[in-house]
């Protein structure tokens, strides 16, 4: 059946935060909720970048050495990650974090993504994969070979691949995501911005997502 009302949603994320994986599958699962709900209505969700740390070079930084500044060393980190790993489980979500060795730059990953998005691919698949493989693998997303490898598995051409991850063709849409994010407050993700006048802020339990999705659509 044809949709009568249509509801944008945009998720502001980070692709080596581990909330915003978990945030994504539990919104996910809401929408898969409120969608057989309401058939009549219909979600358009779209990607939008966020880096955690927007000044990393290209190569990244080692890991232990974020592990050191961020959070005082492994002994106080090694708890946080527990919880972590323990709050993804219950959402599919396997973290692996002895595995990184690598901080990311993610500009180029958040490329492929806009690149899907902009092509008329599905790129929540895609999404879903390069969360997998850098927090189940420890596969450092600013790695051109780690991307190429991500990017032919979701179909891209050589082409497509060159100008994405090569020449960096959306090096400037994710600068201006992160410009936009500002704009509009947001200091943290995942962040949800619902048809672009509520937000929902940080990997909320899936029925706060489900309330949030209901009242949007009761008034739109």
């Amino acid at each position: 059946m044809a949709f009568t009302k249509l509801v944008s949603l945009e998720l502001y994320a980070d692709l080596v935060c581990p909330w915003c994986w978990i945030g994504d599958r539990r919104l996910w699962r809401a929408l898969t909720q409120v969608q057989a709900a309401h058939p009549e209505v219909g979600f358009d969700l779209v990607w939008r970048p966020f880096q955690l740390d927007p000044t990393l070079p290209p190569e990244g930084r080692d890991w232990e050495e974020v592990i050191e500044n961020k959070f005082g060393g492994r002994a106080r980190a090694e708890p946080m990650f527990a919880r972590v790993a323990e709050a993804g489980a219950a959402d599919g979500c396997v973290f692996a974090f002895d595995r990184i060795t690598r901080m990311s730059n993610t500009a180029r990953a958040h490329g492929l993504v806009l690149h899907a998005q902009q092509t008329e691919r599905d790129p929540w698949p895609l999404v879903d994969a390069i969360f997998t493989a850098h927090f189940s693998e420890g596969a450092d997303l600013g790695d051109p070979e780690v991307l190429t490898g991500l990017a032919r598995a979701a179909g891209f051409s050589d082409a497509d691949i060159e100008a994405v991850v090569t020449e960096g063709r959306y090096d400037l849409d994710v600068q201006q995501s992160q410009r936009e994010a500002a704009r509009l407050g947001i200091q943290g993700v995942p962040f949800v911005v619902l048809d672009g006048r509520y937000g929902v802020s940080g990997a909320q339990p899936e029925s706060v997502f489900v309330q949030a999705l209901t009242q949007v659509v009761s008034e739109a």
